[in-house]
């Protein structure tokens, strides 16, 4: 993900835009692989329209639900068939959209 300013970076951040971030192992947004894949800056991971009804994003959870879809993984997850954590997205996703009118 490139910016064509550091303007439009900035706006993007202090608006909320990007909601996903790759983090580090203290939490801490990375531009560093293999944490962050792709190396965008300030690890922003996917940017959402002002109303929040519109997501784009750079992982992409819904092929790495189980362990063995994963293009690396620890050596205990390869072939594990017990859900990833990036299927708690999709459980969350779905609680949200039950408790809405």
């Amino acid at each position: 993900m490139l910016f064509r300013s550091a303007e439009a970076r900035d706006a993007v951040i202090s608006g909320g835009l990007a909601p996903l971030c790759y983090l580090d192992d203290q939490g801490h947004p990375t531009e560093q692989y293999p944490l962050n894949p792709n190396g965008s800056p300030l690890g922003i991971a996917g940017l959402c329209s002002r109303d929040g009804r519109h997501l784009a994003m750079m992982p992409h959870p819904e092929r790495c639900t189980l362990g063995w879809q994963w293009p690396w993984a620890p050596r205990d997850m390869r072939r594990s068939l017990t859900p990833s954590p990036w299927l708690r997205m999709f459980s969350n996703a779905a609680s949200w959209c039950s408790s809405t009118e």
